[in-house]
């Protein structure tokens, strides 16, 4: 378990903070506010954005925090025991902050463009039948994005270098495919901060944004824990390898025990 600082605790906040305002920004300048809207939405565009944005994020904090920058996220951290209980509560309070300042930035910027759209908030679509529908979209796409985060950043037998590029990218097709039915937020902050900046926290909307990431996150654990990371998998490096992989992966495997025990 690893012990996290001021440094964390900034780094978080600042890479909510960058990512609830270039999120409100492009869902402000390229998804349709009304049905007579001359252009339609471009989901595509918008996936992108949230793509490369959170791949440059996790480069840029990942080494000082983990680069969650989503309490669902923290969460699966915490129950793998890769985080305190303690600096979990404080990441996720710095989430929430960065998020509204940055939903606060997007106000500041696009005051009369971005009010039709809350300034990106993420709402349930009337396609679904309601939030209880909304509720399964966002905790499928969290979990699809918190398996590909312990399968690839926090499960030492992967090839981490590439985590960045795949957290990014699912973020990316989990908003181009879920973008048009709840907004994509699969983030509690990602949805709070907008909601709370433009007058449209209600409720209701706890329960796809925030209780059906949270289930998402916890499903996703639960799958990673027993198929992706079970008893069935051997330790020690896959071969072939080198003599330093193995000696490598056999560290590893002794910090996973530990961490585990």
């Amino acid at each position: 378990m690893q012990d996290r600082g001021l440094a964390a605790y900034i780094a978080e906040l600042l890479g909510t903070l960058f990512l609830v305002f270039v999120v409100g920004t492009v869902v402000t300048l390229f998804v349709a506010s009304s049905p007579d809207a001359q252009t339609g939405s471009d989901f595509a565009v918008v996936g992108l954005v949230h793509a490369l944005m959170l791949f440059g994020l996790i480069i840029a904090f990942g080494a000082v925090s983990g680069g969650h920058f989503n309490p669902a996220i923290t969460l699966a951290a915490a129950v793998q025991r890769r985080i305190d209980p303690v600096d979990a509560v404080v990441y996720v309070l710095a989430q929430l902050s960065g998020a509204v300042l940055g939903a606060l930035l997007v106000k500041g910027i696009l005051l009369d463009e971005g009010r039709a759209l809350g300034y990106g908030n993420a709402e349930v679509t009337s396609l679904l039948g309601g939030n209880f529908q909304g509720f399964i979209v966002e905790g499928l796409g969290t979990f699809l994005l918190v398996l590909v985060v312990l399968a690839v950043a926090l499960n030492p037998r992967a090839r981490q270098e590439w985590a960045p590029f795949a957290i990014g990218t699912t973020l990316g097709f989990v908003v181009m495919i879920f973008g048009p039915l709840t907004g994509g937020s699969v983030n509690p902050a990602r949805w709070f901060g907008p909601a709370l900046i433009g007058d449209q926290l209600e409720a209701s909307d706890l329960v796809p944004f925030v209780l059906g990431p949270l289930v998402g996150a916890l499903l996703a654990v639960a799958i990673y824990r027993f198929v992706i990371s079970g008893p069935q998998f051997a330790e020690g490096a896959e071969p072939p390898t080198s003599d330093a992989r193995a000696v490598g992966q056999a560290v590893k495997d002794a910090e996973v025990r530990a961490r585990n025990q």
